[in-house]
């Protein structure tokens, strides 16, 4: 399978949820170097990701700060939407895996289109999962 990049950002970044939540708890000190050694503007989230937060935030013992500290986060990098070119890059990524039986869970499939669709390298801990995905670049910063 090959699934091209409609978008190319040199050597950028799109962060995982786990990533995030990682940093955000102050639990990965390699996190924090290498976030603080790259341009923000080489450094992506996502509305998946942000969305995949904001729910948790909200199951928290003190929602509103829970989601001002993840906003406040969220607000030095550009967010990436699901467009049209990462639905194209989703379909052929989807009818791959499930061909394969090796399929992701929904978000994550989003998720790695995202960064595909994009030209980014997925930012996670989840690399077992993630590996499946053709193409996809990965680096697990912890």
């Amino acid at each position: 399978m090959t699934v091209s990049p409609t978008t190319s950002y040199p050597t950028s970044y799109l962060l995982d949820s786990n990533t995030c939540i990682r940093y955000m708890n102050g639990r990965a000190p390699n996190i924090r170097i290498h976030l603080s050694g790259t341009r923000p503007n080489q450094i992506f989230v996502c509305s998946i990701v942000k969305g995949e937060m904001f729910a948790g935030a909200l199951r928290s013992v003190q929602p509103a700060r829970s989601q001002e500290r993840q906003r406040d986060f969220f607000s030095v990098f550009q967010s990436l939407p699901f467009d049209d070119a990462c639905a194209e890059a989703y379909s052929r990524l989807r009818a791959h895996l499930t061909n394969a039986g090796t399929p992701l869970g929904g978000n994550d499939m989003l998720i790695a289109a995202i960064a595909i669709a994009n030209g980014l390298t997925l930012v996670t801990h989840n690399t077992n999962e993630f590996s499946r995905v053709p193409s996809l670049l990965l680096e697990d910063w912890e």
